[in-house]
């Protein structure tokens, strides 16, 4: 993992929020074609995962998720091209702002310690 790094959040109005785990599951279920599945991977009930993907149909005009009826294995989810283009640009704003996030912090970096605060030393955080 690549340091430094930022956790992108874009919200786009109340309850109305795309971010790092919303996307990485609209990823896995992209792969795996099931919402258990990238439920499974992400180590989150399926519930919890429906409820996501259900946050996300509702919060665009058109759904991110489809349902895939049928089929040997009775039916998944597929990706619809607007859960591809979220994907997309999310990805592409991340990376725009990791490359950002570099150039700014160039002073700051040669002042950051690596080292991790031992158990007897008290976090300079405050």
């Amino acid at each position: 993992m690549a340091y430094p790094k930022a956790s992108l959040r874009i919200e786009f109005g109340p309850e109305q929020r795309i971010g790092p785990g919303k996307v990485h599951l609209l990823e896995l279920v992209a792969q795996t074609g099931s919402i258990s599945a990238a439920a499974r991977e992400m180590d989150m009930s399926y519930r919890r995962a429906w409820l996501l993907i259900d946050e996300m149909n509702h919060m665009f005009k058109e759904p991110v998720i489809a349902a895939v009826t049928g089929g040997a294995h009775g039916g998944g989810a597929q990706l619809t091209e607007l859960g591809q283009t979220v994907i997309a640009t999310y990805r592409a704003i991340e990376a725009d702002s990791a490359q950002i996030l570099a150039k700014r912090l160039g002073k700051v970096l040669g002042q950051i310690t690596m080292a991790q605060p031992s158990a007897g030393r008290r976090s300079r955080r405050t």
